[in-house]
């Protein structure tokens, strides 16, 4: 398949995708549904290996049989698809897509499918006039997205920009959707909160083991990090995760949830919040050997937000000592103290950035494409190839303004301030409030982590949380719309 075939699948996908997100009528969400099936399969046929399209075809016939029996059982129990994508979070695996290497989340392209024949079943057959299910989160989800798919018709690298549209926006888009069609339920909010807790209490555990043991799984270049390592001390791990910054984004998470569960625990059962206390605890200890600066930024910023909406006005107190303490830390680190530069104390992320903000400037108005911001940051910079590896982003909105010019930033910021307006607002005492704050402070987390690390829309987890939000408002606020 050519590249301006799957140019047109990306952008039809992706349109088909906001279609479904906003569209009030069934004929229009079919229709929708439908673009992003033909552009996902588009963009499949063209990213698919030479030689391998057999093979590839009767693993899809699996998938889909696979996919149906799981679609039965997300029909009967649909909160079974916000615990099956929770469960395949970790799970991202480095494979060749073609000439290029990538990490994909393999086991949750499975829960996708499953969420897409649930859907489909639904609009086709249970007599259900829902639409809109992100609620008020829909217009700049929908815009978001059909700007991304369509940027690929001018994209540097269309290999690139369609292997970000097929793995990540356009499945996780849908599942957003399929998710965000959850009837809130709070024995299921706890289950899912449990589920969470236990995942991250087994994963920090494995980090404290590897550091013990100073042996790690998957990622060879931390290997080879830490053979180098300026300090015996120094040692990080990742977990059953690849990357120690995206292992520490998912306990960070945890610990946000159990210390809603410590501040907003229902009085006289404290079992609840002891529990939430020690899984706090383990965790924190496991969080601390992946060394991820972003992580702890992230999870600084959570506790920050959680400490305010808790004490109010005597929460100052603690944000100015913490405040003090970062200062001091930031004033005595050796980096600091010989002067050294800004890229060196950033370990080189401010050239990253300031690079890429060049890279913005030069495309203001359209930007150079989903998956360009390699390509045209090595012209900018002069580097050799294509692909350079010193070319990668590291922080989520300056890629999102490189490739995707000014509409992009737009859509991008309506999509954070709407979300962050839904989770925090008429947030309670009761479980309902506290469920929605643990949602919204994962998502401050999260829109933290993204400064400093580029993963933000290839995260199943803040596309989950969108939806999760969506839901949590529909508890108290009837007036989303739901129906044509």
């Amino acid at each position: 398949m050519s590249a301006g075939v799957a140019q047109a699948a990306g952008a039809v996908g992706a349109i088909g995708l906001a279609l479904l997100v906003v569209a009030p009528r069934r004929d229009l969400r079919v229709a929708g549904l439908a673009g992003w099936a033909l552009g996902c399969a588009g963009l499949t046929v063209y990213l698919a290996p030479h030689g391998h399209h057999r093979l590839l075809a009767a693993a899809a016939v699996v998938g889909v049989i696979a996919a149906a029996v799981g679609t039965y059982a997300v029909l009967r129990l649909p909160w079974l698809l916000a615990l099956a994508t929770l469960a395949c979070v970790p799970a991202r695996i480095p494979v060749h897509v073609g000439s290029t290497q990538a990490n994909l989340l393999l086991p949750i392209y499975a829960v996708v499918a499953v969420a897409a024949l649930a859907l489909a079943w639904e609009l086709y057959g249970d007599g259900s006039n829902r639409s809109r299910e992100l609620g008020p989160l829909a217009w700049p989800v929908a815009a978001f997205v059909a700007w991304d798919g369509v940027s690929l018709l001018w994209s540097k690298d269309v290999r690139q920009g369609a292997i970000e549209l097929l793995f990540f926006v356009l499945p996780f888009g849908l599942l957003a959707v399929a998710l965000a069609r959850l009837v809130w339920s709070r024995s299921w909010v706890l289950a899912l909160y449990v589920q969470l807790a236990l995942m991250a209490l087994v994963f920090a555990v494995i980090g404290i083991v590897q550091y013990e043991t100073r042996n790690i799984f998957w990622n060879p270049k931390v290997r080879v990090d830490n053979a180098y390592a300026p300090s015996g001390w120094f040692y990080r791990v990742n977990s059953v995760f690849y990357d120690p910054s995206i292992y520490g984004r998912f306990l960070v998470l945890a610990i946000l949830a159990s210390l809603v569960v410590v501040l907003w625990r229902r009085g006289g059962d404290p079992l609840w919040a002891i529990a939430a206390t020690l899984t706090i605890g383990i965790t924190w200890a496991g969080l601390l050997p992946s060394f991820s600066q972003s992580s702890f930024v992230a999870l600084g910023a959570g506790v920050t937000v959680a400490a305010v909406l808790a004490w109010r006005r005597r929460s100052l107190y603690l944000v100015a000592a913490g405040a003090v303490v970062l200062v001091v830390a930031v004033a005595a680190s050796p980096a600091i103290r010989h002067k050294a530069s800004l890229s060196h104390v950033t370990s080189g992320r401010s050239t990253l950035v300031s690079t890429g903000l060049k890279v913005a400037l030069h495309h203001p108005l359209i930007g150079v494409g989903v998956g360009g911001f390699k390509r045209a940051y090595a012209e900018v910079a002069h580097l050799r190839g294509k692909e350079p590896k010193a070319a990668a982003s590291h922080t989520a909105p300056i890629t999102v303004a490189a490739e995707l010019g000014l509409p992009g930033v737009l859509a991008f910021l309506w999509l954070v301030f709407v979300a962050l307006r839904l989770a925090f607002r008429r947030l309670g005492s009761d479980f309902d409030g506290a469920a929605r704050l643990a949602f919204g402070l994962a998502l401050v987390a999260i829109l933290v982590h993204c400064l400093f690390y580029d993963a933000l829309f290839e995260d199943p987890t803040f596309w989950a949380l969108l939806a999760l939000i969506a839901v949590g408002a529909r508890s108290w606020m009837p007036s989303v719309e739901q129906s044509a």
